[in-house]
C-alpha cells in the first residue's frame, strides 16, 4: 500500500467535507463540527493557506490513490511556539493497515523541517490504544496523563500525553 500525504487546496472542499462527515468521531475532539458544512470547509481551508508553513502544516493522507484521513501539526501559542500539536483522523475501514503509523511519520519529518520545532505532542484518550500505538511506533513516549483535562460530549474526559523530542533521520525522509 502507497500512503502520500498531500497539501490541502481550495478545490478540495467536497472531499473535505465528505471525510469529516464520514469520520467515526469517537476519539476525535467536539472541535471538529458535525454535521460539517460548506462554510466549515471555506473556513477551515482559508485558515490552512494562510497558515501554512508558518503555524502548522496541514496534509491530507491518501492510501493507494484514494483519500482516506487528515494530518497536521499545529504550533502551539505563547511560550510554547516551539512546540507542535499532532492530530489526525482516518476512516474507519481504513484503520488498522498500518495508514497511521506512516503517516504520523511523514507528517513529523515534514513538521520539524518546516516549523523548526524541538517537540512535537500528541494527545489520545486512554481508552485509544491504537492510536498511543502508532504514537509509539513514531518515537512518541507517554509524558503524562491530564485528569479531566477535555471536555467531550458534555463530560470532562482524562487525556494522555506523549512527546516526540527530536527529529531521527527515520523522520527525515521525505
Amino acid at each position: 500500500m502507497i500512503i502520500t500525504l498531500h497539501t490541502w487546496t481550495p478545490a478540495d472542499k467536497p472531499a473535505l467535507m465528505a471525510l469529516c462527515n464520514a469520520v467515526d468521531r469517537t476519539f476525535l475532539s467536539d472541535r471538529l463540527p458535525y454535521p460539517y458544512t460548506e462554510a466549515d470547509a471555506d473556513w477551515w481551508l482559508g485558515m490552512v493557506a494562510e497558515n501554512e508553513g508558518k503555524e502548522g502544516v496541514w496534509r491530507s493522507i491518501w492510501a493507494d490513490g484514494q483519500l482516506v484521513g487528515s494530518i497536521s501539526v499545529e504550533r502551539k501559542a505563547g511560550d510554547e511556539h516551539n512546540i507542535g500539536e499532532l492530530g489526525y483522523m482516518i476512516l474507519t475501514p481504513w484503520w488498522s493497515k498500518g495508514i497511521g503509523t506512516e503517516a504520523v511519520r511523514q507528517i513529523c519529518g515534514i513538521a520539524f523541517r518546516e516549523l523548526a520545532l524541538e517537540r512535537i505532542t500528541g494527545e489520545v484518550f486512554p481508552e485509544n490504544l491504537a492510536s498511543a500505538r502508532v504514537l509509539e511506533k513514531n518515537g512518541f513516549r507517554l509524558e503524562e496523563t491530564k485528569g479531566g483535562a477535555i471536555v467531550k460530549g458534555g463530560k470532562a474526559m482524562d487525556v494522555r500525553v506523549y512527546v516526540y523530542k527530536s527529529c531521527s533521520k527515520n523522520m527525515n525522509r521525505p
